[in-house]
């Protein structure tokens, strides 16, 4: 299974099936239930519908495969081949009307991630990444590859020169605080509040690192191929493997990465 030849095409569909029902409550009206009994964590019917219409589409072309979602958990973890979905990758910003938020669809190979997409459907971006590449697609309603660009990430040297993106500080313990706040400090621009949209102008040549903490798999599988096949590099704050989430760190380029871990790792 070639990902580029195939996997690329069936992740425009799926993003297609997630989109019809993201943008109908998108700036809309839509009720809103919080998963957390303290704290808040949102959820609403665009989050559960939109992985429905993925799952629905996955499991009729790839009856063998596993699928792990956020809002419906695991099917078939044993399948060497697994989709990794984030329906809407930003809720908060997606209830506040922001659109910085995006539909995140990753295919693992024995847990490894081999391709990936980001769909902002607001904007009409989607940020893809294969073995063949990482393509920005520009989107007119057809994920048909119309406006077509191969995507890289900037070569920026130091950190003094770097822009770095976070969700926000807030939701680091004290001791990753004080850790990002040295390594915020260091950077000549800090942006918070961009969610998925953050990796992507990694990607895209933005940007230039991410640091968070407390991702789930699904957070930040299919980001890893759009960033890596850009020219990036992603791991955990350790220097170790991303794909099961934790603390994160996505940078431009292996310089900066390295630069970066200096600050991050414990």
């Amino acid at each position: 299974m070639r990902t580029d030849e195939t996997i690329e095409p069936f992740l425009h569909r799926l993003c297609d099936a997630a989109a019809d029902h993201t943008m109908r409550w998108f700036r809309g009206s839509v009720a809103i239930t919080n998963k957390q009994s303290e704290g808040f964590d949102p959820v609403t019917r665009a989050d559960k519908d939109a992985e429905t219409a993925i799952r629905a589409l996955i499991a009729a072309e790839y009856p063998d495969h596993g699928i792990h979602g956020e809002e419906e958990g695991l099917h078939n973890p044993a399948a060497a081949l697994r989709w990794v979905i984030d329906p809407v990758d930003g809720t908060r910003a997606f209830i506040t009307g922001l659109p910085v938020w995006g539909t995140l669809i990753g295919l693992t190979r024995d847990g490894t991630p081999v391709a990936g997409i980001m769909h902002q459907p607001f904007t009409g971006e989607r940020f893809v990444g294969h073995e063949d590449g990482a393509f920005l697609v520009r989107d007119f309603g057809q994920g048909d590859g119309s406006a077509r660009t191969r995507m890289a990430t900037r070569d920026t040297p130091t950190l003094a020169q770097a822009t770095i993106a976070t969700t926000t500080p807030a939701l680091f313990s004290n001791e990753e605080r004080a850790r990002y706040d040295e390594l915020e400090a260091a950077c000549r621009l800090a942006r918070y509040g961009l969610d998925c949209y953050g990796y992507a102008m990694v990607a895209a040549g933005h940007a230039d690192l991410v640091v968070e903490s407390g991702l789930q798999a699904y957070d930040i599988v299919a980001l890893i191929p759009v960033i890596e096949r850009a020219g990036g590099v992603v791991s955990d704050w350790s220097g170790g493997p991303a794909a099961q989430g934790g603390k994160i760190i996505a940078a431009a380029n292996a310089q900066l990465h390295a630069q970066a871990l200096e600050f991050l790792a414990g």
